[in-house]
Parts: structure tokens; sequence; C-alpha cells
């Protein structure tokens, strides 16, 4: 099914471009209204994987094939679906987050208005662009679809809120499989926002790294239910005095229990000679 031609340019087109750039392996092409999302050849409505079991069970049998031919063994029912999880959301975040931090604009995707495929990419998104919130002295404020908002705060406000809108059902239709609960869902959606937003940042300059760090330290300051802690970073110093930045997960991802010899840099689990050894090899590499 080829994807249909994209919508006119919307409030946050600069935004994905400008994260295509940096980051060729996820795309974002907005559609006009009333052109349906592709929902064959690969792609999945998110709707889809929120709501349909059937649509889930293909979506995770994606990533354990995947984990079975890069460990050579199969994962654990929870840690596939904690896999497919990740590998939606990491990137779904991305949608307003960017926009967000590149330009002050936050759209509002319910479920229903996007489409992922990761055989593209591997990341993947078609859009329906809609509302978005943004500041009153935007040149975008008086857009048919702006919503403006007074302040900076409330705008942080609008990109929580619209990030709780998408992921919710999500989360619904991930949660029973990866056997976790709210709290610990919420967790790990909060490193997807931090991590993703800080790779990308990162990949713009070093300033843009450190300007993220600023905006995410605000926009999740631990007590912004349902997200869980907050970006936690800090600077750890290597055998050779180098400066390794990092930063503390809420969650874990398992990755542990394929491979029990390796974890992330940042995961909770690894003492303070471990993640600096990790971070000391990432940064040789």
């Amino acid at each position: 099914m080829p994807i249909p031609l994209p919508a006119p340019r919307s409030a946050v087109t600069a935004a994905y471009a400008r994260v295509t750039e940096a980051l060729p392996a996820l795309t974002v092409t907005e559609l006009p209204q009333g052109t349906p999302l592709p929902a064959a050849d690969g792609w999945l409505t998110t709707a889809a994987l929120a709501a349909d079991p059937t649509a889930l069970d293909a979506f995770l049998a994606w990533d354990d094939g995947q984990v079975l031919r890069d460990n050579g063994k199969k994962g654990r029912p929870d840690v596939i679906a904690g896999c497919g999880l990740h590998r939606y959301a990491w990137p779904a975040c991305l949608l307003f987050t960017a926009p967000w931090f590149l330009h002050r604009r936050v759209p509002h995707y319910p479920v229903t208005h996007v489409s992922y495929d990761r055989t593209r990419g591997p990341m993947a998104f078609a859009v329906h662009p809609g509302t978005f919130a943004c500041l009153p002295d935007d040149p975008a404020a008086d857009h048919p679809d702006a919503r403006p908002v007074p302040d900076e705060d409330a705008l942080r406000t609008e990109l929580r809120e619209a990030i709780t809108e998408h992921l919710d059902p999500v989360l619904t239709a991930f949660g029973p499989r990866m056997r976790r609960l709210g709290r610990a869902l919420w967790g790990m959606v909060t490193d997807e926002i931090v991590e993703g937003l800080w790779y990308v940042a990162e990949l713009l300059g070093e300033h843009e790294r450190k300007r993220a760090e600023h905006a995410l330290d605000l926009l999740l300051p631990g007590t912004t239910k349902p997200y869980v802690g907050s970006p936690a970073f800090r600077v750890l110093t290597g055998p050779n005095g180098e400066l390794l930045p990092t930063r503390d997960r809420v969650s874990c991802c398992m990755y542990y229990t394929l491979d029990e010899d390796d974890t992330c840099a940042s995961c909770p689990r690894n003492c303070e000679t471990d993640r600096i050894a990790k971070l000391t090899a990432a940064a040789a590499s």
C-alpha cells in the first residue's frame, strides 16, 4: 500500500524535517485530513496497536524474531513486550517533544491520528496534523488549529498531557503482556521522553544537548503524574579525567535477561564503577 501524498506544510513540519536531517532513520509524513492512514504493507495504525490483540501479536512477533536473531535465544514474553513498547514509544515521544523543543509548539495526536511502520526506517510515522498548542507571541498563533497558552509552564503541561493522551491506550494494551502496572509503565515512558530528545539534541550539537537537559529538567521535575521520576542528568569523571555525561534511568529495559553480562550504561542495576567503565568504552568507540 503506497503512502498517500503528504499534506501541505503544517506548524510542525519544519521540526520534523530537522529531526530527520539529524536522524535519517526517523521520518514523519503529514497527511491531509480525510486521507486514510496507511494500515497495510508494513504500516500499523496506533489505534489498532492499542485495541486489537491480533495486531499487537503481529507487532511483537517482529521483536521476538529480532531478539532471537541478535541474541541467539528467545526472550521471555514480558521482555519481548518491553522491547516492542520501547521501539514504539521512543520515536513516538519525539512526535511531541521535537516540535516543543525546536519551535515551542505541541501537537495533539490521539491514537486515531498516527500510523507507524518500522520496516521502512526503521522508524516511519504517518500522521494527521490537528490542533497544536503554542505561546501567544508565536507567529503561528493565529493559525486556525492553534491553541495559544499563556506561558512556558502551561506549554509544558500541554506537552505532558498530549503524550499522556497518546500513550495511555498503548500502555493499557502492552501492560498485561509486560506484567507491569501504572507506575512502572509510566516510569518507562519518562525514560523514553528524556532519552529520545536527549539523543536527538546531541546530534544537533553540544549547545542543543545542554539546552535539552535544562528543558527536560523543567518538563519532568519528578512531581508530574502520571510520569515517574526526573531526567536525573549528571556528569561522571572517567579514569583519565574525561567528563562522561549520563543520567539515572527510572526503569530497567530487562536486556540483562538476554545477556546476563551486559546492561545499558544508564541501567539502575549498574554500580558506579560499571557505569564509568561502560561510558568510557562508549566514548572511546
